[in-house]
């Protein structure tokens, strides 16, 4: 019997769950204090019920994953610092799920200003395939010092400079809003994310195709005749993005399926998409295809 073959004991097994959740409740803090957001998102369930009505009154409300992170990108960045220092971390488990409940005192400075609550935290988790997820969370408040009048300095700063989180929201909006508009054939609303002095790059474009073409005006030239040359279009149902590090950049693969109007052939491609986005406007779009396909159901070739 070799070292690999051994499974842990339940005993073991029910240990090394609790570990994985302390790290989870740990890391929440962690990385809302550091901004990092795509991280964090990752710890929480496909849907979670969040509880802040102690704080804030209201209900309870039901959020995805982004919809949180988005709340939470929105506020925190806005702060000089915040600190959430968690103690006294105990969990439950029972099966597939588990309650973990966890002290919390967090510290937010703004502008001279500064705001302490302290509270409980209620965390339900549950497994899958040996991942925990955080699916409900109550914050219970106990008590607070300093002033609430932090949140609109905050709020006013995190507008005004957009967390990576948020910055890569936008990015990919615009994006999207490309591409829809060119399915739906909406020119006015596919005109409004495109930068003034903006580029369209089309290196592998054929003979006969513009390979450059540069500003706004020039580039909805290009794009003019679409309307009346296509028919149903799809560039979005196979769209998969991938983050930069810098969150105005982003490279995008999908698929193109159209019906040319003019030719009466059906094109199919392969896109790959290098984007720069600046305040939601798109200033360079890099655009990578086959030009064989292209040509042929345009009628290129023929010309």
């Amino acid at each position: 019997m070799t070292l690999s073959s051994l499974s842990l004991t339940p005993a073991a097994a029910n240990t090394q769950d609790v570990a994985a959740i302390h790290t989870i409740v740990e890391s929440v803090a962690v990385l809302a204090d550091q901004g990092n957001f795509e991280s964090l998102e990752r710890l929480f369930a496909d849907e979670i019920r969040v509880d802040y009505t102690s704080l804030s009154g209201g209900e309870p409300e039901i959020k995805s994953p982004e919809a949180l992170m988005t709340a939470w990108a929105s506020l925190l960045p806005g702060f000089d610092r915040t600190r959430h220092a968690i103690s006294n971390i105990a969990v439950e488990i029972d099966g597939r799920h588990a309650v973990a409940t966890a002290d919390v005192v967090a510290d937010h400075y703004v502008e001279g200003l500064h705001w302490q609550v302290s509270g409980g935290y209620v965390y339900e988790l549950v497994s899958n395939g040996g991942d925990w997820r955080i699916v409900a969370m109550t914050f219970n408040l106990r008590g607070e010092v300093g002033t609430r009048k932090v949140f609109e300095p905050a709020t006013a700063n995190a507008l005004a400079n957009l967390a990576p989180y948020l910055a890569r929201q936008r990015t990919r909006a615009a994006v999207e809003t490309m591409l829809v508009t060119l399915e739906e054939k909406d020119m006015e609303t596919f005109a409004s994310v495109w930068a003034d002095d903006a580029v369209q790059d089309m290196p592998f474009s054929p003979p006969g195709h513009p390979k450059r073409v540069v500003g706004k005006q020039a580039i909805l030239d290009m794009y003019a005749g679409w309307p009346a040359n296509s028919g149903k279009a799809d560039f979005t149902s196979e769209l998969v993005f991938y983050p930069m590090q810098d969150p105005e950049i982003i490279f995008v693969e999908y698929k193109g399926s159209v019906d040319v109007v003019p030719t009466g052939r059906h094109y199919q491609q392969q896109y790959g998409g290098l984007f720069h986005v600046v305040d939601g406007k798109i200033t360079l779009f890099r655009e990578f295809y086959d030009p064989a396909p292209f040509a042929w159901a345009f009628g290129l070739e023929e010309q």
